[in-house]
């Protein structure tokens, strides 16, 4: 087309197309097709002491039980307004259980763990196995499993949950069922049933040989978890390769009947920096939230430095540059929707230093 556009024709057209619910990709190219991933989700950091704070009253006002089901604050992403996600595709909260206090069973599709970073003394039933809740553990809810909470202590306890719920929000695909008022067994076992069948590292049983899409193992301990970063920055010191890069100790949760992914939709690791080590800066594809376990440092998000130390949650929203500095030894756990991206084919990682 050569000649000028009729201007009023041309304004009747728009009009008509939203009048029959269309709308032209000439006037949002930019918009559907970025040159590079332009994420609404912000980075942003989110500090220990404000989130127990608050969490802390909130368990002296607002009772847990039917209805609101958990005492879970989640963490709401500033450029996500009107939601409860801290990511497109992952919600995060802190979660407060008071002192003999009881969550009520219940299930859904929704995959779902726990990161303990303090306390100890309660117990998350899965599937009618209790499973005790310690510093350092990463503890497994996967999609449709019965789950409740009971605390036998005199003490109250904090962790953080991380679901899929924005992913299974924007799929559709989410199911929900209540289950006991309490939990189907209260119980305080040191070590779950699941653990004695599966916590046996390089062994698998012989009964349970068909691949399972998420993990059966309830909870990966942190005294294993600690181990393993010990040895691989050991081994750095030896002269041989076993971190992922200088000082940069790390490890990948896994599923034991396929050497995957803990649960079909989450992605689960923990980093340990020596004092003095900085990261490469990256850009991946996809969206992360990390909890400094323990240390201090800071983060580099998008070029902006923060400093994070033990407790603090972050957000990097895909294709947002980030790097670690450790200012003391410095322990980080951290989840994504690696599977999601993977298995679409979506999965790319970019650092400016290598040109790659």
């Amino acid at each position: 087309m050569t000649a000028e556009p009729d201007e009023a024709a041309l304004k009747q057209l728009y009009a008509d197309f939203e009048a029959n619910d269309l709308t032209p990709l000439w006037t949002q190219l930019n918009d559907l097709m970025p040159l590079v991933p332009a994420p609404s989700a912000k980075a942003h950091v989110w500090r220990w002491s404000t989130l127990h704070r608050l969490a802390e009253r909130a368990g002296d006002l607002v009772p847990v039980g039917r209805g609101g089901e958990r005492r879970a604050i989640a963490l709401v992403n500033p450029g996500l307004p009107g939601t409860a996600y801290i990511a497109p595709t992952l919600w995060c909260a802190i979660q407060y259980l008071g002192p003999r206090e009881t969550a009520p069973e219940h299930r859904h599709s929704q995959n779902a763990f726990r990161f303990v970073v303090e306390g100890e003394g309660v117990w998350t039933v899965v599937n009618g196995d209790p499973v005790a809740m310690r510093r350092g553990d990463f503890l497994l809810t996967p999609g449709w499993h019965f789950h409740g909470h009971h605390n036998d202590t005199d003490q109250p306890m904090a962790w953080i949950d991380g679901l899929d719920i924005p992913f299974s929000r924007y799929t559709d695909v989410g199911f929900f069922e209540f289950g006991s008022e309490r939990v189907t067994d209260e119980a305080s076992p040191a070590v779950s049933r699941s653990e004695r069948l599966w916590a046996h590292p390089g062994l698998r049983p012989m009964s349970e040989l068909d691949p399972r899409i998420s993990s059966p193992l309830a909870a990966y301990r942190w005294e294993h978890t600690d181990a393993a970063l010990t040895e691989q920055l050991a081994l750095e010191d030896e002269g041989h390769p076993a971190t992922v890069e200088q000082g940069h100790a790390a490890i990948r949760y896994v599923n034991p009947t396929t050497g995957g992914d803990v649960m079909p939709t989450i992605r689960a690791e923990f980093h340990r920096l020596r004092a003095g080590t900085r990261t490469r800066t990256r850009h991946e594809v996809g969206s992360s939230v990390w909890q400094v376990f323990e240390g201090s440092g800071s983060v580099v998000l998008g070029g902006e430095e923060r400093s994070v130390s033990t407790g603090d949650l972050f957000v990097v929203p895909s294709w947002v540059s980030w790097s670690l500095q450790a200012e003391t030894p410095l322990d980080l756990f951290r989840f994504n929707d690696g599977p999601i991206i993977d298995r679409l084919g979506f999965s790319r990682t970019f650092i400016p230093e290598d040109g790659s």
